[in-house]
């Protein structure tokens, strides 16, 4: 069990280390108090505390696999760097050999899980989207498939001209067994408007997911920290999924993603700060009172900080990617991929016992 320091440098969270030591859920006023406090240390240890009664000394990863059928999109989100308009330079559309080829050239027989976003591209019907998760069921039986965001089923629903619950049971029925946890953003229609006004709705995402889950799926969850966004919109953000998670219980790990400049060479004042990172990793744990996991991207925050992030409330750190195309095309500096080795070596280096898993956090191998 985690040991609470003795001495805190901010007397202003005495009360909410009370209420984390008492079993008391934080309001968004905690929420703010702890982001407007310095002392990263009990912000810190407060985190790993709730983690370590929730998972123990657990940190989990997966050998997935990241597949991009299409970056052609009909939205135009401000943060997004892989997106193309049909026919520009780079634009592309994986048919089913293409997919396929994509896919037997990276597989190898260690991977359970494909993990599927792309571009809202308007020019193919919803049968191209239902066929991607079909043809790779079909190829690879035994790999989950995880695949779209609940603004993709959003964007499904309106092309398709039917509702959210038919389009997760047509792809349900071609194989799909997990919904990723993008297109969440920050959950208030003020950030919507600014930066994905083209996108779901906060309500609509939500629906998608609560959608899902009453279908009997499992899905993800996230939050695209440091450009607009209030602190305040970051504790609304949250409290909206653990409001979902109350109701439906379907989310299985919370995933702060900090945003990446569209240019690699941007310099470190248009990044997020590895304060804000291990504080907001810190700070979703210790909101996401109803979530088990926590977990940390190295593609985003970069293996060293996901490392100190161990310590601080995370208990998964992802998986093998292969290649990650999202982040890095928005100007990420990260790793594309980590081996199994290197996940491993991460883990342990923080003093955790590493352990795979499945989508659904079942245990394959303890390390």
């Amino acid at each position: 069990m985690a040991i609470l320091p003795l001495q805190r440098q901010d007397k202003a969270l005495e009360p909410i280390v009370e209420k984390v030591t008492a079993g008391e859920r934080l309001s968004l006023s905690d929420g703010l108090a702890l982001y407007q406090s310095d002392d990263l240390m009990t912000i810190g240890q407060l985190a790993n505390y709730v983690n370590q009664q929730k998972n123990g000394n657990s940190v989990y990863f997966i050998q997935n696999m990241y597949i991009n059928p299409t970056n052609v999109c009909e939205a135009h989100c401000k943060f997004c760097g892989f997106r193309r308009d049909l026919g520009e330079d780079g634009a592309y559309t994986m048919n089913k050999d293409e997919l396929l080829e994509y896919v037997s050239k990276r597989y190898h027989s260690g991977i359970r899980e494909f993990h599927i976003v792309g571009g809202h591209n308007q020019h193919v019907g919803f049968d191209y989207y239902v066929e991607t998760v079909r043809v790779l069921k079909q190829a690879y039986p035994e790999v989950t498939i995880k695949a779209y965001t609940g603004a993709e089923i959003e964007f499904f629903s309106r092309i398709a001209g039917i509702s959210m619950r038919e389009v997760i049971e047509e792809l349900m029925k071609a194989g799909l067994e997990s919904l990723t946890g993008g297109g969440a953003e920050i959950l208030t229609e003020r950030y919507r408007e600014k930066m994905s006004p083209e996108k779901a709705a906060t309500d609509q995402w939500l629906q998608a997911h609560r959608t899902a889950h009453q279908l009997g799926l499992r899905t993800h969850s996230t939050m695209l920290y440091g450009s607009i966004e209030t602190l305040e919109e970051r504790l609304i953000h949250m409290i909206r999924i653990r409001e979902l998670q109350d109701e439906t219980n379907g989310f299985l790990v919370f995933i702060p993603l900090a945003v990446q400049p569209i240019k690699s060479s941007a310099g470190i004042k248009r990044r997020t700060s590895a304060i804000d990172d291990l504080k907001t990793i810190a700070i979703s744990r210790l909101m996401m009172d109803n979530v088990q996991h926590i977990k940390a991207y190295f593609i985003n925050i970069g293996t060293q900080l996901t490392q100190v992030s161990l310590t601080m409330g995370a208990s998964d750190v992802h998986g093998t990617l292969i290649e990650e195309r999202i982040s890095h095309s928005a100007g990420a500096l990260t790793q594309q991929a980590l081996t199994v080795d290197e996940l491993v070596w991460l883990i342990k280096g923080a003093g955790r016992q590493a352990i795979e898993r499945d989508t659904f956090y079942n245990a394959i191998k303890e390390y």
